[in-house]
């Protein structure tokens, strides 16, 4: 089982891609580099578990995109 993230991390998360949704991805060193950049205070620890919390966040939206694509498929197949 892997550690379960604070609510200080998720907020922050939350609020870094409600200010910047354009800038993160599902590419954890990048989100790390950005993390970095808007907050330059944080330490390493508490940057990499933002900038990892943002990575699932992102890669989570990406396999939703793909599982409701798949069922819109079937659907339009099941009607032909």
């Amino acid at each position: 089982m892997g550690c379960v993230r604070t609510e200080h991390i998720k907020r922050i998360a939350k609020e870094l891609v409600n200010r910047f949704p354009n800038r993160f991805s599902s590419n954890f060193d990048e989100n790390k580099r950005l993390v970095s950049m808007f907050l330059p205070g944080a330490t390493p620890k508490v940057r990499n578990q933002i900038a990892g919390y943002i990575t699932h966040m992102y890669g989570r939206l990406a396999t939703e995109q793909v599982s409701d694509k798949q069922s819109a498929n079937e659907d339009k197949n099941e009607k032909e």
